[in-house]
């Protein structure tokens, strides 16, 4: 019998999870089946503790459970607890564990595939919502020179910012505030680029050279990107690396073994552009 795996979300046909974990499992010899569930909006929790009873081992949790999935949560990794919310959940006789993939997930891309070092950067993170908050710890942790959180809503970003206070200083305010920074790398974190915004980004905003990385991902350059682009920016990149490199830590965390990803995401990579 082959151990059994999904991710829970609503809407969830867009996933491309199983797909990379099909890829991670055939790559590393491990059996293991992973498929999508749509859970009801009032329902997520049944429908977590349906599938673990069922005999699953774990599950990822997307859009918009990953709060309700902390709260579900017996145990909490500290990047979880940090991020108030959980992406990978594991199923055991002691209850159910609550991971954060995505800050990890995004610092991998960022670094090993990528090739930029965080030590040392000037950092700009946009947004104060989930995605932003997943990414602060781990963010830290990499040593920047510096990191500032901007957000519409400054007492979000703030908020975010006092939250991390004991890991390092993180400055925190609106786009305005950004003005006069000279930033090595910027990552949106906001969905502007789904929902067709520009952000009020000021011209400046880019030391040379610097990496534009947003969150989101598609076919093409995302509006973020090319916004970047307009501004100066040095490289940009999207976030399907991000999405590929958090499932490889949620394997990791299943299975004891790390899939290699560069493969898997090249495939990705081409399967999105003839799409």
């Amino acid at each position: 019998m082959s151990d059994r795996y999904c991710v829970f979300g609503n809407p969830i046909g867009h996933s491309k999870s199983p797909a990379i974990h099909a890829r991670f499992a055939a790559q590393t010899g491990q059996n293991l089946l992973y498929e999508a569930r749509l859970a009801p909006l009032d329902g997520f929790a049944t429908a977590v503790r349906e599938f673990a009873a069922a005999g699953g081992k774990g599950a990822n949790v997307t859009v918009p459970f990953k709060e309700e999935a902390f709260r579900l949560c017996d145990r909490l990794s500290d990047r979880a607890r940090r991020a108030g919310a959980v992406n990978t959940l594991q199923f055991g006789e002691d209850g159910v564990l609550g991971d954060n993939t995505d800050g990890a997930g995004l610092l991998r891309d960022i670094e090993h595939n990528l090739g930029v070092k965080l030590e040392g950067k000037r950092v700009a993170l946009l947004g104060a919502g989930g995605a932003a908050r997943g990414a602060l710890a781990p963010l830290l942790a990499a040593r920047p020179q510096s990191l500032a959180i901007a957000n519409i809503t400054v007492a979000k970003a703030e908020e975010l910012a006092a939250g991390v206070a004991d890991l390092g200083a993180v400055a925190a305010g609106g786009f305005a505030e950004l003005a006069g920074g000279r930033f090595d790398v910027v990552i949106n974190a906001t969905s502007a680029s789904l929902s067709g915004d520009t952000l009020p980004l000021p011209e400046g905003l880019f030391a040379p050279g610097a990496l534009a990385y947003d969150m989101m991902y598609g076919p093409g350059e995302t509006l973020f990107m090319e916004q970047a682009r307009q501004l100066g920016a040095g490289r940009c990149a999207d976030g399907l690396g991000m999405l590929v490199e958090q499932a490889a830590e949620a394997f990791v965390l299943w299975r004891g073994v790390r899939p290699q990803t560069a493969t898997v995401l090249a495939e990705l990579r081409a399967l999105l552009a003839a799409a």
